[in-house]
């Protein structure tokens, strides 16, 4: 994953759970029912987990809450500062989705939430061969995060977030590897995933890639 998100996370770490829980006007309905959203896929994981992108831990809480194993990836110190108070059972590393520590134990669940679209299209076919290889049989990617259902979709968000005044969420919204539905389909089948895809809201998907036996 390019450094060049590491220091926008560094300066976002005090301020991200407040975003996320809806304090950000701007930012309200990409993350409209957050807590609902990681609850079910803390429910889906199956321990051991591997984390990426853990960010402030909120996750990780929960499926630490049911016990599981879990070990995170997270590129940004202050990130992983806030993580290891907040989470401390959880053992978080420096590293990002593609560069991570080697692990000397089996994974049945990769989980990510709102942080995949970090990576361009071929970062994201990279990482997710990587897990394909690392992910015990019948394991499962499980992410969360914001895609386009087609290009009229992204150009209608983009216009809805300028006639509200959200600047930044336009340019986010540009600028971003916001993956296309159809795109990233296709490449989780090509790398011999089973995939399925469930809007949780207008922004935010589910995704469940298993892999085979």
């Amino acid at each position: 994953m390019g450094v060049e998100f590491v220091d926008l996370f560094n300066q976002w770490a005090s301020s991200y759970d407040d975003t996320v829980s809806g304090s950000d006007p701007e930012y309200k309905e990409v993350f409209e029912g957050y807590d609902t959203m990681l609850q079910e896929l803390a429910d889906l994981s199956i321990s051991p987990v591997l984390e990426f992108g853990v960010g402030t831990a909120n996750l990780t809480q929960k499926m630490i809450a049911q016990h599981k194993v879990v070990v995170g990836i997270e590129p940004s110190e202050e990130m992983r500062r806030i993580a290891n108070v907040k989470c401390p059972e959880a053992a978080v590393y420096a590293g990002d989705f593609i560069q991570f520590p080697t692990l000397q134990m089996p994974i049945r669940s990769i989980v990510s939430s709102f942080a995949f679209h970090h990576l361009n299209d071929q970062e994201k076919r990279l990482a997710l061969k990587e897990y394909y290889d690392k992910l015990e049989s019948n394991g499962e990617i499980i992410f969360i995060d914001t895609l386009f259902e087609n290009e009229d979709y992204k150009q209608q968000l983009i216009s809805e977030a300028e006639r509200k005044g959200f600047m930044n969420l336009a340019q986010d919204l540009r600028e971003e590897y916001y993956p296309y539905l159809d795109d990233l389909e296709q490449m989780f089948l090509q790398l011999g995933f089973d995939v399925s895809f469930k809007p949780l809201n207008k922004f935010a998907w589910l995704i469940q890639a298993r892999k085979g036996e």
